[in-house]
């Protein structure tokens, strides 16, 4: 008889505890039997899972912080976008804020000046005023031997300079009957059209011709979507000008970055369907090995959703467990290929675990669909006759 400290309990009494008993704890020491007494089909279906989280969390931390690196590089390249004023006039003298207040102002927009002067001895020179800063910051593929650090300072493009000082001495230009006296403080080469200009600062530049910007190079961060949709805002707030991008740099970007994530989502893909067939081969060797354990289970009587549910909760359990490992495993995997391969570190994105996570249980679950249909076809009564 069931006593409690002597007493005796009613049979309904120790039903009731029965039925209030921990379910919970013994379902989780039944799979956790299962894995024990299966330990090599456990390890290798839980191994499959591993290498699965492990090779997308890789994946993905490698095309997130490599598509930011990328735009970095690009950016290094020059401008995306370029806005110039309608027939040779002038932008709006609040152009620049209207730019930086659409793309904000951690990206670069620098303003250039257009004049044609003259030499001392006639010969025409075009002449660009910007801001030697922001050009410097810009445009980080131009050879510039010294950049100016002085009012007068010029910086002379590489085929200028034959024309407007070959000994590298002071000269003279005009324009519109007004000179200027300017000093050589570098030479310019870019192979471009850069070569044959002179450059000059902003300031100086409009107080000796009175000629305001008329053009804006952009360097605009954000994906080919949020670039292009910066394009539209800008030609609403700038709509006298033609805003337009860069097509070889915007082209070229969006060509690289989708190669880079097709790449990478092929490679990701193929590994963990490569571990969905080895977790399924495992899950199916599991109910062929186990199959009088389940025919003793529904002999008593349990129902076919029951174990079922058993053995759907053990596939997710080796995701949950596989992800949780797989996704510490991939965040060192995607930072040694980023030193090996990048020479720079790969910042670990644990906003991807989610997805990781995810993923593997559904993997899992969706390898048990297979063995799942043949645990229905169990059938206990042939099972338990040895048949």
């Amino acid at each position: 008889m069931n006593t409690v400290l002597g007493t005796p309990l009613h049979p309904r009494q120790v039903a009731d505890r029965r039925a209030g008993g921990p379910h919970v704890s013994m379902f989780g020491r039944m799979l956790l039997r299962a894995a024990v007494l299966r330990r090599r089909r456990a390890a290798s279906a839980l191994l499959a899972m591993i290498v699965a989280a492990a090779v997308a969390t890789a994946m993905m931390n490698l095309y997130v912080d490599v598509q930011a690196k990328l735009r970095t590089e690009f950016r290094s390249y020059g401008a995306n976008l370029v806005i110039v004023a309608n027939n040779g006039e002038s932008l709006p003298a609040d152009a620049l804020t209207k730019v930086e207040s659409v793309i904000g102002k951690s990206t670069l927009a620098v303003p250039f000046s257009y004049a044609v002067a003259r030499t001392s001895d006639g010969q025409s020179v075009v002449v660009v005023g910007t801001d030697f800063a922001r050009a410097r910051q810009l445009n980080h593929w131009w050879k510039v031997s010294r950049w100016p650090d002085a009012p007068n300072d010029a910086l002379i493009g590489i085929r200028a300079a034959t024309v407007v000082s070959p000994n590298r001495q002071p000269f003279q230009l005009s324009f519109q009957s007004k000179a200027i006296r300017l000093i050589p403080a570098g030479l310019l080469q870019t192979g471009a059209g850069e070569d044959s200009r002179i450059y000059l600062d902003q300031s100086v530049f409009q107080n000796w011709t009175g000629i305001s910007p008329s053009t804006i190079e952009v360097a605009a961060n954000g994906t080919p979507a949020e670039v292009e949709a910066s394009i539209r805002r800008l030609k609403q707030l700038l709509a006298p000008a033609d805003v337009r991008p860069v097509r070889q740099i915007m082209e070229g970007e969006a060509n690289v970055l989708n190669k880079t994530r097709a790449t990478l989502y092929a490679s990701a893909t193929l590994v963990v369907l490569t571990s969905a067939l080895c977790l399924l081969a495992t899950l199916i060797g599991w109910v062929v090995d186990r199959k009088r354990d389940f025919a003793i289970m529904k002999a008593l009587g349990a129902s076919e959703l029951l174990v079922n549910g058993f053995f759907a909760a053990e596939a997710a359990a080796m995701g949950i467990i596989g992800a949780i490992f797989g996704f510490f495993i991939g965040i060192g995997v995607a930072a040694w290929i980023g030193r090996v391969n990048f020479h720079a570190p790969v910042v670990p994105r644990f906003s991807v675990f989610p997805y990781v996570l995810a993923g593997s249980i559904g993997v899992a679950l969706v390898s048990a669909i297979l063995p799942i249909v043949l645990l229905g076809k169990v059938q206990p009564a042939i099972i338990l006759r040895g048949e």
